[in-house]
C-alpha cells in the first residue's frame, strides 16, 4: 500500500489537470450514516410508512405527497446538520495548489463547497438549495443554511406553494447544466482520474474513469471496497478518503 500510495502522489504531482469523482464514502469518513444497513436511517430500505425508500424519494412522490419525500428529505438533512467537512474534503482543496481540480459529486450535502472547494459539479444537486417549481410555482429559487427553523414541505415565500430541494430524486433525469459540465471537464482530458468512495454503479460516474485511458490519462481509486472500477483502474487504494488524500498531500 505504501508503493502505491507514492505512486499515485508521483502522478498527481506531475498533473496539471485532476478530475476527483466522489460518492457517499468522503461522506461517511464525518461520521454520517448510510440511508441503508447497519447503523443507517433505512435498515432494510423501509421507511416508516412501510414503503421502500427509493419511492417515498421520488418525484412521483414529491408531485403526489411531498409530506411524505419531505419528511424524509429533512431526515437525512438533520443527519448531515452541524457536521463538518471529512479530512478527505479539506484535502481536496489543498490539491488545488498542486494542479487544477474539478470535483464530480454525487452527494447533495453541500460539503465540497462548504470545504472550499472551488470548480465543484453536484451532479445529483445540492438539498440547501430550494426552487418553488411544484405545481405551477412561480419560480423562485433560494438557499438555506438548514432547515432547522423550515415547515416541511415549505411554503414558497412568494406564492405560497409547496417548494422541492433542487436535487435529483428517484425516476427523476439528471439536470441537463450538470451533465453539460461534466462533459467539459472530460473534454479537457484530465492527466488524472481520482474515484473517491463511489461504487460507480452508474455509466456517467464509471465513464471518466474508463475513458481517461483513452486519452492517457491515469486513473486512481479510493476505496476500501470493491467496485465497478476497481479492476480498470491503474492505481488502487484500499483505503477511505480521510486516511489517503491527507496521505497523498504529505508525500507531494
Amino acid at each position: 500500500m505504501e508503493k502505491s500510495l507514492h505512486d499515485a502522489a508521483n502522478t498527481i504531482r506531475n498533473a496539471k489537470r485532476l478530475l476527483a469523482i466522489t460518492g457517499a464514502g468522503i461522506s461517511a469518513d464525518c461520521g454520517l450514516p448510510t440511508y441503508r444497513g447497519k447503523g443507517g436511517l433505512y435498515v432494510g430500505g423501509a421507511t416508516a410508512e412501510g414503503i421502500p425508500i427509493e419511492q417515498a424519494l421520488s418525484g412521483e412522490m414529491l408531485l403526489r405527497k411531498p409530506e411524505v419525500c419531505w419528511n424524509h428529505i429533512g431526515r437525512i438533512e438533520q443527519a448531515c446538520r452541524g457536521v463538518q467537512p471529512s479530512a478527505g474534503h479539506r484535502a481536496l482543496v489543498e490539491l488545488e495548489q498542486h494542479c487544477a481540480v474539478t470535483v464530480l459529486t454525487q452527494n447533495i450535502d453541500g460539503f465540497h463547497g462548504a470545504a472550499g472547494s472551488r470548480d465543484v459539479i453536484e451532479m445529483h444537486g445540492n438539498f440547501y438549495h430550494l426552487s418553488c417549481s411544484l405545481d405551477a410555482g412561480c419560480g423562485l429559487k433560494t438557499t438555506v443554511s438548514d432547515y432547522a427553523d423550515l415547515s416541511l414541505p415549505p411554503p414558497c415565500p412568494e406564492c405560497g406553494k409547496p417548494m422541492r430541494p433542487d436535487v435529483v430524486l428517484f425516476g427523476e433525469m439528471l439536470p441537463e447544466s450538470a451533465l453539460n459540465q461534466l462533459y467539459t471537464a472530460m473534454s479537457r482530458q484530465p492527466d488524472v482520474v481520482l474515484s473517491i468512495g463511489t461504487t460507480s454503479v452508474f455509466p456517467y460516474i464509471a465513464a471518466p474513469v474508463i475513458e481517461c485511458q483513452r486519452w492517457g490519462g491515469t486513473s486512481i481509486e479510493i476505496n476500501p471496497g470493491f467496485t465497478e472500477v476497481s479492476t480498470a483502474v491503474d492505481i488502487r487504494l484500499t483505503m477511505t478518503a480521510a486516511e489517503a488524500l491527507p496521505r497523498i498531500i504529505s508525500l507531494l
